[in-house]
């Protein structure tokens, strides 16, 4: 099977993978986006596994107000370094985490790390979390929670 730039772009797109890892990734599947887009997300667990226990030295806050203004949340979260804490990829999960929180009402980080993420029930907020730190190279996590 021909892997084409086109293939690869998409892949890209849709993951946020390298160059060099779609197309590896189409190959390993044999063009099949599905299968490339599941290797890729596997390469990435393993990726964060590797980096779990590197220091998490940048940390940010992140915060949720529900629409009606009566429930809101504040999630602060760390990472290796102030130029990946300032990554959409980063930002993006801190706001997905916060409504998390909001919504979930978790008793602590532990719990909150076990619950099904609401936007894809088919992944927890572990597994979203370790997606980012495999994308972004650098150890991340939830330090601390709060809902009000």
């Amino acid at each position: 099977m021909t892997i084409t730039a086109q293939d690869v772009k998409l892949l890209r797109d849709e993951t946020g993978a390298g160059i060099m890892d779609a197309k590896r990734a189409l190959e390993s599947a044999d063009g099949n986006i599905e299968k490339a887009k599941a290797i890729i997300r596997a390469k990435g667990m393993e990726r964060a596994e590797k980096k779990a226990d590197r220091e998490t030295g940048a940390t940010y806050v992140f915060s949720y107000v529900h629409f009606n203004g009566k429930t809101g949340s504040l999630v602060k979260m760390a990472c290796e370094t102030d130029f990946v804490a300032k990554t959409d990829d980063f930002q993006t999960l801190g706001r997905e985490v916060a409504m998390q929180v909001a919504s979930m009402n978790p008793e602590s980080v532990e719990a909150l790390l076990t619950q099904d993420y609401l936007r894809d029930s088919s992944k927890t907020i572990e597994e979203l979390v370790k997606e980012v730190s495999g994308k972004t190279g650098e150890n991340v996590r939830v330090l601390t929670i709060s809902r009000l």
